[in-house]
Formats: C-alpha cells, sequence, structure tokens
C-alpha cells in the first residue's frame, strides 16, 4: 500500500525568501494561461492581443488571490475570522477556495471586457481553456501538502496519508487533478479550436467543473469543522457546484438555440 511520502511544503529557499509547492502550483497556472492565451492570441481571429492578454492576466491574478482568499474564509472558514480578523491578510498561512477565486476571475472578465468593449461571454468563451491547468496544478499541490485526503477505500490505488491516519484512502487530489486538470483542458482546448456559439465554451467550462467536483467529493473527506450540509453525504463543495452545472448547462443550451452569435476563437 503505496503511503504519501513526507515532502517539505517549502519548494525553494533563498535566504529570507521561501516559495511553498502550493505557491509554485499558482505560478505553473498562471504561465500556462500566458503561453497558452498567448500562443491562442496569434490566431487572425484571436478577441485578444498578445499584449492583451498579460493586461488580462494580471487582473486575473488579483481576482484569484483576492477572491480565493475571501472564499476560504468567509465561506470555509468564518468563525475563525470573527475570532481573528488578521488571519484575512496571512495569505502564507494557506487556504484558498475555488468558488471564491472563480468569482474574483468573474469580475475581472467583466471589468476587462468592458474596458475593451467586448462581450463578457465572448472574453469567457477566450479564457476558459486558459484556466484547468492551473486547477490541476493546484491539486497536485494539495497532493504534495498531504492536505485534502479522500475517505477509506480498499481500491488497488489507495493511499495512505499519516497526516490522517494510516487508513488506505482515496487519493482524491489526483482525481481531481486529472479531471479537472488534463480532462477539463483537454475538452475545451479541442471544442475552442473552431469558432463555436457565443457562450458555449464557458458554459462547458462551468457544467463539466461544477460536474467533476460534484462526483469527487462523494469519495472525499468534507471539511471536519462543516462535515455535511443535509441528507449525510452533501458537501459544502457539492452545494457550490451544482449551481454552476445549472449554469453551465443554461449557458451551452441558449448557445445552441443562437448560433448565428459566433464567438472569435
Amino acid at each position: 500500500m503505496p503511503v504519501h511520502p513526507f515532502i517539505d511544503p517549502v519548494a525553494i529557499t533563498l535566504g529570507p525568501f521561501r516559495l511553498h509547492w502550493y505557491g509554485l502550483m499558482y505560478l505553473v497556472g498562471f504561465l500556462a494561461f500566458w503561453w497558452l492565451g498567448t500562443r491562442r492570441a496569434r490566431r487572425p481571429d484571436s478577441l485578444l492581443t498578445p499584449h492583451q492578454v498579460g493586461d488580462l492576466l494580471f487582473w486575473g491574478v488579483l481576482g484569484v488571490i483576492v477572491g480565493g482568499r475571501l472564499g476560504h474564509v468567509f465561506i470555509y472558514n468564518f468563525d475563525g475570522f470573527l475570532q481573528d480578523p488578521l488571519m484575512l491578510l496571512r495569505l502564507w498561512e494557506g487556504g484558498m477556495a475555488f468558488h471564491g477565486g472563480l468569482i474574483g476571475v468573474l469580475l475581472a472578465v467583466a471589468w476587462y471586457a468592458h474596458r475593451l468593449g467586448v462581450s463578457f461571454l465572448r472574453l469567457g468563451d477566450f479564457v476558459a481553456p486558459l484556466i484547468p491547468i492551473g486547477l490541476g496544478a493546484g491539486r497536485i499541490g494539495n497532493w504534495i501538502n498531504g492536505e485534502l485526503w479522500g475517505k477509506p477505500t480498499d481500491l488497488p490505488w489507495a493511499m495512505v496519508f499519516p497526516a490522517a491516519d494510516y487508513l488506505p484512502r482515496h487519493p482524491s487530489q489526483l482525481y481531481q487533478a486529472f479531471l479537472e486538470g488534463l480532462v477539463l483542458f483537454t475538452v475545451l482546448w479541442l471544442v475552442s479550436r473552431k469558432p463555436r456559439p457565443t457562450g458555449l465554451i464557458s458554459g462547458l467550462f462551468l457544467a463539466l467543473y461544477g460536474s467533476f467536483r460534484f462526483l469527487v467529493e462523494f469519495v472525499r473527506v468534507p471539511d471536519a469543522h462543516i462535515g455535511y450540509l443535509a441528507f449525510g453525504w452533501l458537501t459544502m463543495g457539492q452545494a457550490l457546484s451544482a449551481p454552476l452545472i445549472l449554469i453551465g448547462l443554461a449557458l451551452i443550451l441558449w448557445s445552441r438555440r443562437t448560433p448565428g452569435q459566433r464567438a472569435t476563437a
């Protein structure tokens, strides 16, 4: 039975500077966004120029960090915030939430779309395929840190996480890295290679991410201080992902009914 190895959470130390693995995974995601975005921006039918991709990345990074931190604190650790409001600023202690980061990114995209005078959904369709690599990298960071493990199982690929106990468990972080990272990226990148109806790519992103997250939550241990919200199985992650699935499906249906509105690739 494989045992999760102890990996120093600090990946690089240069004097007083310390880069944690989780932060390094964020850097991987941002670089992937920039590289893929500038590659796509060189196409003659691109909505953005390579320079504009860099500008959008700057605002997107702010959205991810601010939104992700606020989401983690107010959704998953509000009691801790009430006891110690300054914890909100201690980013080095960890704690980022995808759904909060998503809201931050959506606000950044909405602001930049307004600045450029383009449709929010068209810009969202451009951005969506650039995100999954960062999501997958973030889950790899969770695995490296030995956190957010799954429920006990007797499956042959189960792994022991000593930080939890010595029971074989689902490596749920790797499930999410595969689904939210590799699978989601592959689907969105291939579908978006040709112009599609406005909103289709954004809808696919929301529906697929929400579905993947909802499913993996069944084998992932919920946050200890929150537990299950209802029915003995509904987690906070599922409650937050269900609306994404519905909005994503609605966008897909809407886009298919308005095929004349073609999104720029």
